[in-house]
């Protein structure tokens, strides 16, 4: 995997049988989907994706299941985790499996700039510098606060970084000057995509994103606003946002939003059930009579919610 990459990198929920155990056919089903609507990649594994709850023979299945699907095209493996140890371990065989690049967020405890680089540099020395590797910018979650020149930094001093997932909020800001920064000589290529539901979209791609790596339920309109975007139809990529907003802005409730997400994806015939493994939150009866009128909302203006 290289700094070049661009388009819509879907991130994968794990699908699960309703006593929690992996649903590796609804998996197959999932990816399969992915391919045909045309995504540029895949990342699995990652904080939607309930990697922590997952045993390390099921994240490498899962993977593998990702990697037949997509046939041929990059795939991202979330490889957070406490300790090193473990962090090298699923990166080593995520890449002899077929991954393309890994994912690392920083741990949450971490809260001055040196520290934030210094822990990258560490955690390329575990995985070893011949793994690619993505910086994953969430803060909302982390707590970490990462500078666009802490971000600078990290890209100089290791060059198996090829991407920045930019999930910042707001972070548009920071888009820009990266690509300033791009545009001056002063940092490297780095492929930016975004995150954060998708919620930002149509504005990161002005600023100056490559594409998208999140996860929405309608990862059909990611691809369309991000095609859009590159083809210049400013008013056709706000246009076909705008109609998803709503549902959007839904997904995006803190504590509920995998539940929402992958209730969507059911009801599509994605996936088989919309279980999460425990602990996970769950959806009352009358959240899900609202989000299936926010389908029905949207079905006027998009057919595929047409359920």
């Amino acid at each position: 995997m290289s700094a070049v990459y661009s388009g819509v990198f879907p991130i994968a929920p794990t699908p699960f049988h309703p006593d929690g155990g992996l649903d590796l056919t609804s998996a197959e089903r999932l990816f399969a989907h992915y391919a045909a609507i045309g995504s540029d990649g895949l990342t699995v594994l990652g904080i939607m994706g309930e990697a922590p709850k997952l045993e390390p023979n099921e994240s490498i299945a899962m993977l593998k299941v990702a990697v037949k699907a997509m046939a041929g095209k990059p795939i991202i493996v979330g490889v957070s985790a406490p300790g090193f140890a473990a962090m090298r371990s699923l990166a080593r065989e995520a890449m002899e499996a077929g991954a393309a690049a890994v994912m690392i967020a920083p741990p949450s405890h971490l809260r001055t700039d040196d520290s934030i680089v210094g822990y990258y540099a560490d955690a390329v020395a575990a995985i070893g510098a011949d793994v690619p590797f993505v910086i994953q910018d969430y803060p909302l979650v982390t707590s970490v606060q990462m500078t666009p020149g802490v971000i600078r930094r990290i890209v100089t001093d290791n060059p198996s970084c090829v991407m920045l997932k930019a999930e910042d909020w707001p972070g548009l800001e920071k888009i820009s000057t990266l690509r300033r920064w791009q545009a001056d000589g002063s940092v490297r290529p780095l492929s930016i995509m975004t995150a954060n539901g998708g919620l930002f979209l149509d504005f990161e791609m002005e600023r100056g994103a490559d594409g998208s790596n999140t996860g929405y339920a309608f990862p059909e309109m990611l691809i369309e606003v991000v095609a859009h975007a590159k083809a210049r139809r400013r008013d056709a990529a706000h246009d076909l946002f705008d109609a998803h907003l709503p549902l959007l802005r839904y997904e995006q409730q803190p504590g509920v939003g995998l539940a929402v997400r992958k209730y969507v994806m059911m009801r599509r015939g994605l996936i088989a059930c919309d279980a999460q493994r425990k602990p996970g939150g769950s959806l009352s009866a009358t959240a899900r009579a609202e989000i299936d009128y926010l389908l029905g909302r949207l079905a006027r203006t998009d057919p595929r919610a047409s359920l």
